[in-house]
């Protein structure tokens, strides 16, 4: 089966499986640690289960590399598959509705296939490299706003200072934190917000390789918070900043950021 294809059905699985745990106290329930090194919560562990559970019958690359389980040789033919079983672990333990699979390919150090399913609300996104970007199987394409006094972005700060973006805040028309990195980014790719700014300085390949490709297969463009090129290493331990946008209005919010 093509990637496209094994990750539908990775998706239907895992979203069977988190289902009755979502918004519950079992969802948050503490297993142990992750290879992150933040706490594994049930939700988690269950998610990423039923991947490795899938990927051992279906081998989709050679290596593994996720959020709970770190790198975990898998015995494909080649290529390093990024996970992150649900983005937006907090959303999901509460029950909001806003948490996703997010899963990509590489090869030769390159993302070549990408795909973010909204577990909650069902929609998926998917693009390859060079081969533009889809939700459900239609191409999509940023927005094209071009005025920051027009535009909608996301932001992601835990006890962040918020001297960084107050000037750009006070540009803005509408600010919106939604919590799960995978799918802001897709919201770029078709168009929902403009940007997505990510302050922690914690945000994972696991968390951002497939949102990327979506996003700049879409026309949006990816860097670090200084407008260079954002290279997340092969492991899970390394966090990083980012800032997202239609591409647009990119070099002017890097400018405000400064």
């Amino acid at each position: 089966m093509d990637f496209l294809t094994c990750c539908n059905e990775l998706a239907d699985v895992v979203a069977e499986a988190i289902t009755p745990l979502v918004g519950t106290p079992e969802a948050g329930r503490k297993t142990g640690m992750g290879a992150d090194g933040t706490p594994t919560q049930r939700i988690d562990q269950v998610a990423e289960s039923c991947i490795l559970a899938y990927l051992g019958d279906h081998p989709l690359a050679r290596t593994l590399i996720s959020e709970e389980a770190g790198r975990v040789e898998m015995g494909g033919d080649e290529g390093t598959l990024f996970l992150d079983p649900i983005d937006g672990t907090y959303n999901a333990v509460t029950g909001i509705p806003f948490y996703a699979l997010s899963i990509a390919y590489a090869k030769d150090g390159v993302v070549r296939n990408a795909y973010v399913r909204d577990l909650a609300g069902g929609e998926t996104f998917s693009a390859e490299k060079g081969k533009k970007a889809f939700l459900d199987g239609r191409q999509i394409t940023v927005s094209k706003t071009s005025s920051l006094e027009k535009s909608a972005l996301s932001i992601y700060g835990r006890k962040f200072n918020p001297g960084r973006v107050l000037n750009l805040g006070q540009k803005i028309r509408r600010w919106r934190l939604l919590g799960a990195s995978a799918l802001e980014l897709c919201y770029i790719g078709c168009g929902r917000i403009d940007g997505f700014i990510d302050l922690r300085g914690t945000l994972r390949v696991t968390d951002a390789a497939a949102g990327m490709l979506v996003c700049t297969e879409a026309g949006g463009t990816v860097s670090d918070l200084e407008g260079q090129s954002l290279v997340f290493p092969d492991e899970v331990t390394i966090g990083k900043c980012m800032v997202a946008t239609n591409g647009v209005m990119h070099r002017k919010i890097i400018e405000y950021l400064r």
